[in-house]
């Protein structure tokens, strides 16, 4: 992420990240809230007069898999967020997969700052959570939609020496080779030629303006030169540059269900989980359908590695993702992999 000028470009950016997919006030209250040197008590509460089923796999309600919660600032720059972004399969999840909310109930998780961001050095702290999360209605867990959601601020004064003691969600671990082997490697392969020549497809179309006002809602110099520039860089790596490492081991645990694969920004390593390979085909035959090529691109997004700074995952799927505003969509990478497969099926 760019340095921030001030604190107040950090509140405008977080309420800039909030806007209401749903055009309509978000039933979404979020409370922050200090609990320990490093640790964050997170408060939801539905404040609208429905029950909702909130995707909690993926988002900041999840509290199985590493992925990011909150937004952690010190002077006016974003700190490093060291756990993975996951690719979902958004049909058939699970139950599990959903964090249900009654009209006026608050569900409350505890984050440790210090187990998924670099906070080891101590100081003082800004943290915030803000996006927009998926729900289904009450009693589905068919995707319907998604909410936005803004936290409060809140500013924490961390001890480095206690915050250095806490174990780290993930542990980085050395290179493991080659693990992508017999029809893995093949469907690899072919993923990441299939990934290359639909990314340059995009860029060209990004550059002349196609489509670009329904996938990234603006046809301006500026945000045509920004999608184009990440699929062209998403293009060079899928076609053998060396910028990520691709693996088809759960090295980090992070193949739950209904994940197809994960990325771990940090390390700009990639790993394919066995529903990549099962359950999706190479290239997808209908417009906005999930398949092998566009998730690795969409994985290709998340690696700053490849065009800094990586995506991050706002919208999943075509009808939420084009109610996207478009710094929103520019920084989501399932905005990419729609775009991408729009352009080859021209949709």
């Amino acid at each position: 992420m760019k340095v921030l000028s001030s604190i107040a470009a950090l509140v405008a950016l977080a309420s800039a990240t909030a806007i209401n997919v749903d055009k309509r006030d978000s039933p979404l209250s979020v409370k922050l809230e200090a609990a320990g040197n490093s640790e964050v008590k997170v408060t939801v509460t539905n404040t609208g007069a429905k029950a909702l089923n909130l995707l909690a796999k993926g988002t900041f309600l999840d509290e199985e898999n590493p992925v990011q919660k909150v937004k952690v600032f010190s002077a006016n720059a974003e700190v490093p967020f060291e756990g993975i972004k996951l690719r979902l399969l958004t049909t058939g999840l699970q139950e599990s997969a959903f964090t249900a909310l009654e009209a006026g109930a608050s569900k409350t998780i505890t984050v440790d700052t210090a187990a998924l961001h670099k906070v080891e050095e101590g100081g003082n702290f800004d943290v915030f959570a803000s996006g927009i999360i998926p729900y289904a209605e009450a009693g589905s867990t068919e995707l319907t939609g998604s909410l936005s959601y803004a936290s409060n601020k809140l500013s924490l004064t961390i001890d480095g020496a206690q915050a250095s003691k806490v174990a780290k969600a993930l542990t980085k671990r050395t290179t493991i080779g080659s693990d992508c082997t017999g029809s893995k490697l093949t469907a690899v392969r072919t993923a990441l030629s299939n990934c290359q020549r639909l990314a340059n497809s995009a860029a060209s179309a990004a550059r002349s303006g196609t489509k670009m006002s329904t996938y990234f809602k603006s046809t301006s110099s500026s945000v045509k030169s920004s999608v184009a520039a990440r699929l062209t860089a998403v293009a060079s790596d899928c076609g053998g540059g060396s910028r990520t490492q691709t693996h088809c081991t759960d090295t980090y645990s992070g193949c739950s269900s209904n994940v197809l694969a994960y990325t771990l920004p940090s390390a700009n390593y990639i790993v394919y989980c066995n529903l990549f390979f099962t359950d999706l085909p190479a290239l997808a035959s209908t417009c906005h359908g999930q398949d092998q090529a566009t998730t690795a691109l969409h994985e290709e997004t998340h690696a700053p590695g490849v065009y800094s700074p990586g995506t991050d995952d706002l919208a999943y799927g075509y009808s939420a993702a084009i109610q996207l505003s478009s710094s929103q969509a520019v920084n989501n990478a399932d905005s990419y992999a729609l775009y991408a497969n729009a352009i080859y099926l021209n949709c």
